[in-house]
């Protein structure tokens, strides 16, 4: 898929941070940032396209009405301050869907709901029920219930799992910087890259600038969301809010990250990026052969340590005997019945336990690629 064909996509995923949503001195919302979202939105579902939106600016929102001139860097009061602004982010956004005869379905999500798979999956079925009755969900972290989940990236890797989850054609990561640069966007030097066809692209090119002090996030988080999606088979656009129309309409701006790998089922997906492990267990070099260029399940006889307690059907990390994730996957016997297991064929197995069963079957498997972006 092309940067062109944004304009004709099916199913469109849009990310907006908090520094592209309020007024200059960060103290409150820009109603004129968030109708200019809502107007660029509306006009992609005039044309045939559904849109989620994944937006930041609740702990923003609430700082004006706390008193507060700075987001607050203790956990109670951003929570508190997302508590107040949730609503003013919302009401916001619904007066000025409303405008274009469009209603807003708001969505609050924590890590959690993408780390369980029941709750992973009623997420999922209430999104495409929502998209189908013609509503414009509006996604955000729950910032008021999260913990360590605050700091979640700014809601770019939230974008991300999203983007396969409705299974959108494109992802789209708005924010105050208009594209990647090879270099700080300050030097004169710098160049803005249109197309980043392949993740071995971005090697040397920094990208570890800090966002605004309102949002948490940076170009860091954007890449690296770039590369969730992309891996998933879902191309990705960064580009300025400020940009917002072009952008879905797919002009030149921005930097696209192309689509590198053809998209996973979701439970992969889940596993890779989302999935909270119970435990770990280390592999001799064999197994870890076996299940990365082998494409086999993971086998008892292949497993020589297993850490933490965990459940049959539970996320583990899979080990190289270095340490070294290299897989993730769901298990097939729980923390206190494999370690018997341990080193043991599965002709030993059978004749010792009258059963033998992978330890982790292929299909419930997901070998890790290392991260591929780099920093100066």
């Amino acid at each position: 898929m092309s940067r062109a064909a944004l304009r004709g996509a099916r199913r469109i995923v849009v990310k907006i941070g908090s520094s592209s949503l309020t007024d200059a001195s960060g103290g409150g919302l820009d109603s004129g940032a968030v109708t200019a979202v809502a107007d660029a939105v509306a006009g992609r579902f005039a044309a045939g396209t559904q849109v989620v939106l994944v937006s930041s600016g609740a702990i923003a929102a609430g700082l004006a009405p706390l008193g507060l001139t700075t987001r607050p860097r203790d956990l109670a009061t951003q929570q508190a301050a997302a508590s107040v602004g949730q609503g003013l982010l919302v009401a916001h956004y619904t007066r000025a869907f409303a405008a274009h005869g469009l209603t807003v379905a708001q969505v609050l999500l924590t890590a959690e709901d993408v780390i369980r798979r029941a709750q992973y999956k009623n997420g999922q079925r209430a999104l495409e029920r929502l998209l189908a009755l013609g509503m414009v969900p509006v996604i955000n972290e729950n910032d008021t219930v999260a913990t360590d989940e605050i700091r979640f990236g700014d809601n770019d890797r939230l974008a991300a799992l999203v983007a396969h989850v409705v299974q959108a054609d494109a992802l789209v990561l708005l924010t105050d910087v208009d594209a990647l640069y090879t270099g700080h966007p300050r030097l004169a030097d710098s160049r803005r890259i249109s197309v980043v066809a392949h993740p071995g692209e971005l090697d040397g090119v920094e990208v570890s600038q800090r966002g605004s002090g309102v949002g948490t996030g940076g170009m860091t988080t954007k890449v690296e969301a770039a590369m969730t999606a992309t891996g998933a088979g879902i191309p990705t656009l960064v580009a300025a809010a400020r940009d917002i129309a072009p952008a879905l309409a797919g002009q030149d701006v921005g930097t696209w990250f192309e689509a590198t790998h053809a998209r996973p089922r979701t439970r992969r997906l889940w596993l890779a990026h989302a999935a909270s492990t119970r435990g770990s267990l280390m592999l001799d070099d064999g197994a870890v052969a076996a299940i990365t260029d082998g494409k086999r399940s993971l086998l008892a006889a292949g497993v020589v340590d297993v850490s933490g307690t965990f459940d049959p059907g539970d996320p583990v990390e899979l080990l190289t005997p270095t340490g070294s994730v290299v897989a993730r996957g769901l298990a097939g016997y729980g923390s206190e019945e494999l370690p018997e297991r341990l080193g043991l064929s599965s002709g030993v197995l059978r004749e010792r336990f009258g059963a033998d069963r992978p330890v982790v079957h292929r299909d419930d498997l997901v070998v890790l690629r290392p991260k591929v972006h780099r920093t100066r």
